[in-house]
């Protein structure tokens, strides 16, 4: 389990023009199978996990922690962003710090959904814990994920390799009060 945020949970859905963010339920489990077993979802992410294992080790509700949102289309599940703390042992720009990661199903790609819902959960996050820079962590080989930390915000803090690729680190300053 990731290093959790300490906040009241779940929250109240959060809701965009065309999203809905909330708590992960037992309904979710067949979309984060997807999720987890895609070769293509996992092209930066070290590779999929087998289906088999997935269905077998993955709880009847999925990631039910602070800061674990499901993004739901239409009544469906689309993809799931998690904030949590970098733990100690990641790089020490991010330790400790808020961490955003995402995972979107393909037929979810290319519409902006996960802008809009990123933006929606950093909006969250800013509200339960003001003042918190947040980082993130991507592959420089994933484009699409470096135009999106960019358009959230996200500077580079640091290049590093690790799990046979370059990485990424960026961070994204707490809002100004006021």
């Amino acid at each position: 389990m990731p290093e959790t945020l300490d906040v009241p949970w779940p929250p109240a859905p959060l809701t965009t023009a065309r999203l809905v963010l909330r708590a992960p339920e037992a309904r979710d489990r067949p979309a984060f199978v997807d999720l987890l077993a895609s070769a293509d979802v996992h092209t930066y992410l070290g590779g999929p996990r087998p289906r088999r294992e997935v269905e077998r080790e993955l709880p009847e509700v999925p990631e039910p922690w602070p800061g674990s949102f499901v993004v739901e289309h239409d009544g469906a599940m689309i993809g799931h962003i998690l904030l949590r703390r970098a733990a100690p042992t990641h790089r020490p720009a991010a330790a400790g710090r808020p961490d955003l990661g995402y995972l979107f199903l393909p037929r979810a790609w290319g519409h902006g959904y996960a802008a809009e819902s990123c933006a929606a959960a950093l909006a969250w996050l800013d509200a339960v814990c003001p003042g918190e820079p947040v980082v993130l962590a991507t592959q420089t080989a994933n484009t699409a994920s470096m135009r999106l930390a960019a358009r959230l915000g996200f500077t580079e803090v640091e290049r590093f390799h690790a799990w046979d690729a370059e990485q990424w680190l960026g961070v994204r300053a707490a809002p100004v009060p006021g």
